[in-house]
């Protein structure tokens, strides 16, 4: 059953959020800390591991009461139910959207075209897990007999962000193996990956739904052409398997079919690290915290699922991302973790946000009237504070951003800890007070300056504050609160994707360029060039004369 197609503007809702926008949106925060003392109180969630403090937000009470009127009318609820029942929720393409299913329970039922989806969840499981311990323990070896030491990921977009990131969010639970992404199609990156390499001790996966992908075959052929210069064909299936659906070109490639793990089309590649596309972060981290990091997913799903919405946190960070973009205008949004190892996390999700929502038509088909995806972007602090956030104090422009911190270092070095969170605590009440001009006025005359020059100096040293912050605190960074955080950003795309009307889970956007690429291509070693603006055509000729 596909979602109903509610325009979101023609609600009753939507039109008090607008009269209660117009209402509030020059209130300062402060006023309302000062005003009420359970302010941070009554906007915080605890959960599990999570404490999310979400007062520092341009709301009130209101302000969630009316989307809580909003997600009514839209019927998010039902749309919940389909999301998890296995309903054909992406309607474009006619297909159930159930990454969720690869972190159910074994004994759970989800149905798809009248058949249980599970039991082949749990044996392409048990599949990754004994092949993920032969590796690891030695049993499987490359064709000369050496245990192997390296892993390579040949992957683009959901076949690489995901695993790239939490193999390199888990890297405290990492073993031997060292873990290599190739992803671009750009030569010079597979070519640095290969100085690196040992063929006789690198074993490769393939992850490529179709075996088609340009740029995953292209790489994919490049190394095969390598390994060849050590090994025999015959010892291509000892370094090579595959994450397809493609069983007859991953064999003609050289992968034995008992090493091609299955994909389903129920599973969107941007959500696709919870299954056999895993499988170098299983090898890399062992499969047990493979299996915690689809526990804590499993987890987030059980409360986004169960939770009402007033205490929902995906549901509430839907709401403040709508609030910001809908009604403040505001295109972009910041994640900025206060950990290192959270390096590629605002990289993953700008993929899966921005790809999920990044959207023009409603399900009707009907061009959308509204803004809907946002742009995201982000770097870990405290590296962040000296590169970027000069904008987020004093810049023109509204950015909401999401801190993400850890009660507990991974290596206990608790003068480190107490440092970077107390930059991380810090930086959100400098973003809610600012400085007022009578604070730098206050501050300047303790100062050496002539009169005079502290009135020059006073405009530019003045913060207006009341910039939007959501506070992650969570314990510790496991691979089950891993699981949590990223299951917690997906379900936020649902809640999006719904009240703005929009299919979240097609990507048609992202063809275009693949089809003209082809054909461009074509061009290179062709005296004939099709017809193309003016601009196209000039390039290519410029291309074609690149030996001049």
């Amino acid at each position: 059953m596909a979602l109903k197609s509610i325009n979101p503007t023609k609600t009753k809702a939507w039109k008090k959020l607008e009269e209660h926008f117009h209402e509030i949106k020059n209130v300062h925060m402060t006023q309302w800390f000062e005003e009420d003392s359970n302010r941070a109180i009554r906007f915080t969630i605890k959960w599990d591991d999570f404490f999310v403090d979400y007062s520092k937000n341009r709301i009130t009470k209101s302000t969630i009461d009316l989307f809580l009127e909003l997600a009514e009318e839209m019927e998010l609820k039902k749309a919940i139910s389909s999301y998890f029942s296995g309903d054909k929720i992406n309607q474009t393409e006619k297909r159930a959207v159930l990454h969720t299913a690869l972190r159910a329970p074994i004994d759970s039922q989800v149905y798809v075209d009248g058949e249980n989806i599970i039991p082949k969840i749990y044996s392409a499981k048990k599949k990754m897990e004994t092949f993920t311990n032969d590796v690891v323990n030695g049993v499987l070896k490359g064709f000369t007999g050496k245990q192997f030491t390296d892993i390579v990921n040949i992957g683009i977009g959901g076949s690489d962000l995901g695993p790239a990131m939490v193999v390199d969010a888990l890297s405290f639970y990492k073993n031997h193996l060292i873990t290599h992404f190739v992803s671009n199609i750009d030569g010079d990156h597979v070519n640095e990956i290969l100085k690196k390499l040992n063929p006789e001790t690198t074993l490769f996966v393939i992850v490529s739904k179709t075996f088609t992908t340009q740029e995953t075959l292209s790489n994919a052929n490049t190394i095969r052409q390598w390994f060849l210069q050590s090994g025999d064909k015959e010892a291509i299936s000892k370094h090579f398997v595959a994450v397809s659906t493609n069983i007859k070109k991953a064999k003609e490639f050289g992968v034995e079919q008992e090493n091609i793990f299955p994909m389903w089309d129920w599973v969107g590649g941007r959500f696709s690290l919870w299954s056999t596309v895993g499988l170098s972060i299983s090898l890399s981290v062992g499969y047990s915290n493979f299996e915690n990091l689809l526990l804590g997913a499993h987890n987030m799903d059980e409360h986004f699922k169960n939770e009402p919405f007033q205490s929902n946190i995906p549901v509430i960070l839907a709401f403040l991302s709508i609030w910001y973009n809908n009604f403040f205008k505001a295109e972009s949004e910041a994640i900025i973790p206060y950990t290192q190892y959270l390096n590629q996390f605002a990289t993953y999700f700008q993929q899966a946000i921005m790809e999920s929502n990044g959207k023009t038509v409603m399900r009707n088909g009907d061009k959308v009237n509204y803004q809907t995806g946002n742009i995201i972007w982000g770097e870990p602090g405290t590296n962040s504070q000296h590169a970027f956030f000069q904008l987020l104090h004093q810049g023109t422009k509204l950015i909401p951003a999401d801190f993400i911190g850890f009660k507990e270092s991974l290596y206990g070095n608790l003068d480190h800890q107490d440092k970077l969170i107390s930059n991380f605590i810090a930086q959100t009440k400098a973003l809610l007070n600012g400085k007022t001009k009578e604070e730098v006025e206050n501050e300047l005359i303790n100062s050496k300056l002539p009169k005079d020059a502290q009135k020059t100096l006073t405009p530019f040293k003045v913060f207006e504050g009341n910039k939007p912050t959501t506070t992650f605190f969570i314990r510790k960074l496991t691979p089950e609160n891993l699981g949590k955080l990223i299951a917690m950003y997906e379900h936020k795309i649902f809640v999006q994707g719904v009240i703005w009307n929009i299919n979240s889970y097609d990507q048609f956007g992202v063809e275009l360029g693949k089809q003209l690429a082809t054909s461009v291509l074509e061009e290179f070693n062709s005296i004939k060039i099709n017809n193309h603006d003016s601009s196209t055509k000039n390039l290519i000729n410029y291309y074609k004369n690149r030996a001049k």
